[in-house]
């Protein structure tokens, strides 16, 4: 936990982040074989139905798409050594080509990267590149900043629950986001935290959305890795956002809709970059435009006059900018972080590392 606090709200405030469209330094490689094998390194099981199936989604995307062939390990530990064995293993098997899929995975595969300079690597969610470690992530704060317009429309309490991995801007910026649509319509409600130490662990996702109910949550989100939080909601008679993936399914009677992500096109773009030897190492931070992340479709249980409000919303966030974090926005304790006609700026959305005015929880220090 501390290791995860110490990282990004310290180290990525202060790095310099190069987001969409801008690379490093990294020089383009020599044109590689059409055969090329690609190994996938996930943090939770492929049938966890959130983060880690999104993932594999895409894997399999890639491999329809490309004809590539892929290998592939779930439940990896975030352990440097961990990783860096996985990465030997899969190098063994032929892999010239690393996908990590979680941030706690950055050490091990910079360590691997310099290891094996002649193999590529893709990092999800991180920020250290290196000549032949590109990083990898998408907005999906807009996803869920519409989350927020549903949950503000369908609330009767005005207390929302958000159930929160780690204490991390990734996170942060999520809860933010969501607040901030829900406020665009309904300018009473709170968002109470609570946060699991964890990005895979079902019983505790779902106990966490538990404790929100009862202290009087009626509509639960969430940035977990799994379906437990839908779960609990629908347990309880209340109602609830997916992220990752479309979890309708999991909870028909809660689900309104869900933050989903798009992984697989982005894995085309760069096998077909690194085949044709175009590849280079860079920061790419996608957005709704490009079709790294969706919304769900609304569900029958969505409030009435959500689809209205959630295409208005849609085409502003369509139009970038970071619209989303506009100005006037104020902090829990009141002080003006955005002026009136000032917008956050890509770095600052990246490394948030505050609440906006209305969340009810606290960020803990190291």
């Amino acid at each position: 936990m501390k290791k995860f606090l110490k990282v990004m709200l310290s180290a990525t405030i202060a790095a310099a982040l190069v987001l969409t469209g801008c690379s490093s330094s990294g020089t383009e490689g020599k044109k590689e074989d059409k055969d090329l094998k690609v190994g996938f390194i996930y943090v939770g099981p492929i049938g966890d139905g959130g983060y880690s199936y999104a993932h594999n989604e895409g894997r399999l995307y890639l491999e329809k798409e490309t004809g590539v062939k892929t290998i592939y390990k779930e439940s990896v530990a975030e352990d440097k050594a961990e990783v860096e064995k996985v990465v030997d293993d899969m190098v063994d098997q032929g892999a010239t080509v690393i996908v990590g899929t979680s941030f706690g995975f950055q050490d091990g595969l910079l360590a691997a990267a310099k290891k094996y300079p002649d193999v590529k690597f893709l990092h999800c969610s991180g920020y250290e590149l290196a000549d032949n470690m590109g990083q990898f992530f998408g907005k999906i704060h807009e996803m869920m900043y519409l989350n927020g317009v549903v949950a503000g429309m369908k609330t009767k309490s005005n207390t929302l629950g958000f159930v929160g991995a780690f204490p991390i801007p990734e996170v942060i910026r999520n809860i933010n986001a969501f607040t901030l649509g829900a406020q665009s319509v309904n300018p009473n409600v709170k968002v109470k935290v609570n946060w699991t130490n964890t990005w895979y662990d079902p019983a505790k996702e779902k106990d966490a959305a538990l404790a929100l109910i009862d202290a009087g949550a009626d509509v639960i989100a969430q940035h977990q890795d799994t379906a437990g939080p839908q779960q609990a909601a629908e347990s309880k008679g209340v109602f609830s956002l997916g992220y990752n993936t479309d979890m309708s399914t999991t909870a028909p009677k809660a689900n309104m809709t869900s933050a989903v992500w798009n992984w697989g096109p982005y894995y085309v773009s760069q096998i077909k970059a690194i085949q044709a030897g175009t590849w280079k190492s860079e920061k790419y931070w996608g957005g709704y435009a490009d079709n790294i992340v969706s919304l769900a479709p609304l569900t029958s249980v969505a409030p009435e006059g959500a689809k209205g409000a959630v295409e208005k919303a849609e085409a502003k966030i369509k139009e970038g900018n970071n619209v989303i974090f506009q100005g006037p926005i104020k902090d829990q304790s009141g002080a003006v972080k955005v002026k009136e006609g000032q917008t956050l700026t890509d770095d600052e959305v990246w490394n948030i590392n505050w609440f906006v005015q209305g969340v009810d929880g606290t960020i803990p220090s190291n």
